[in-house]
């Protein structure tokens, strides 16, 4: 079984950094990361993952066209026992209720802090058999 984590973000250079950051566990096949440009992209890719297990997502809020939090309620009604941890560069508490009200598990504020994205992965891969 593959696991999956789906990346949200319209900004090109978060896949490199993304891929850099796990890059051991990518290696390894702990699980695979997959990338959405857009809200409507994450959507379509999340309808079917093949023999893929979609573990988690992680998704910009601000992108052009449907926004993160216009694509939460969907995302949540399609796949609502997966999930998504919405970031950030606005970490404010409207922008937090905000995200929790539309279904978001957290929030993260960037610059990114990978130590707290690696335990949000680590908690929806489980033991290590």
């Amino acid at each position: 079984m593959t696991l999956l984590v789906l990346v949200v973000d319209d900004e090109a250079d978060v896949e490199v950094l993304f891929r850099q950051q796990f890059r051991r566990d990518l290696r390894a096949r702990r699980f695979v990361m997959d990338f959405a440009a857009s809200a409507a992209h994450a959507l379509t890719r999340i309808a079917d993952t093949g023999e893929q297990t979609l573990i988690l997502i992680f998704s910009d809020i601000n992108m052009p066209g449907m926004t993160g939090f216009d694509m939460l309620p969907e995302m949540r009604a399609r796949r609502p026992d997966v999930p998504v941890i919405m970031i950030t560069a606005y970490g404010d508490d409207e922008t937090r209720r905000t995200a929790l009200d539309r279904g978001a598990e957290g929030l993260l504020t960037k610059p990114i802090d990978f130590g707290q994205l690696r335990q949000a992965i680590e908690a929806r891969l489980g033991p290590v058999a």
